[in-house]
């Protein structure tokens, strides 16, 4: 992504925490990937790097190791956030970059005319951005991250303008928040949706977004340095 590209500037050697798969580590950079599960570990490509066992409270580097950290859509899944953070700080010589969303925005997409459980459950998951802001402490950027109209990665927000797409079984699976709600919940919230696509009830209120090239939704990126 190039945003967190930028964020990264001049660094040389990068530390991903709960690096995932890798899908948005930087491939002409020297990263060393830290995720704590197995699974997720297993399902990185040959042209990364592989991944170590470790979770980011208790970061097994030494101090300012790193010219740069990033973490992509994980903190939310830490133990303890205020540790983590205070990790990454430890280990990074330069800018810490920090990919999440805010949970004041979640519930401002169109999805929760049709599946509010789902969007009140995810923004309840995310934690505050001036608790992130605060546990980095020193100087600290917040960007807006803008969705492009074909993003692909899997959360609710990638088809703002793709409603049809959240009918499909694969890509709710995709979004975590919807396995918090129960499959009678589910189903309902499918079904409204299909209803109102079908009855033009969802163009009549949102087909601009189908022409939006990108969607400034809750996507944020925090930056300190």
């Amino acid at each position: 992504m190039a945003h967190i590209d930028r964020a990264l500037g001049a660094a040389r050697t990068v530390l991903n925490v709960g690096a995932g798969s890798g899908s948005y580590e930087p491939i002409d950079r020297d990263v060393t990937a830290v995720e704590p599960s197995a699974s997720m570990r297993a399902q990185r490509p040959s042209h990364v790097s592989v991944a170590i066992d470790a979770v980011a409270e208790d970061l097994p580097f030494g101090d300012r190791q790193f010219d740069a950290s990033m973490a992509t859509f994980t903190v939310h899944q830490w133990a303890d956030i205020e540790r983590g953070l205070a990790e990454m700080r430890r280990v990074t010589a330069g800018p810490v970059v920090i990919l999440t969303c805010d949970p004041e925005l979640v519930e401002r997409f169109w999805l929760n005319d049709y599946a509010p459980h789902v969007l009140a459950t995810e923004a309840r998951r995310y934690p505050a951005l001036a608790r992130i802001r605060a546990a980095l402490g020193g100087s600290v950027d917040e960007l807006g991250v803008p969705i492009p109209f074909d993003c692909s990665d899997g959360f609710n927000e990638a088809y703002y303008g793709r409603p049809e797409l959240l009918l499909d079984d694969g890509a709710r699976l995709a979004c975590s928040a919807w396995s918090f709600v129960t499959g009678e919940t589910r189903e309902r919230y499918v079904a409204d949706l299909r209803q109102a696509l079908e009855g033009g009830a969802w163009d009549s209120h949102y087909a601009y977004l189908r022409q939006l090239p990108e969607y400034d939704g809750s996507l944020r990126l925090i930056v300190a340095d």
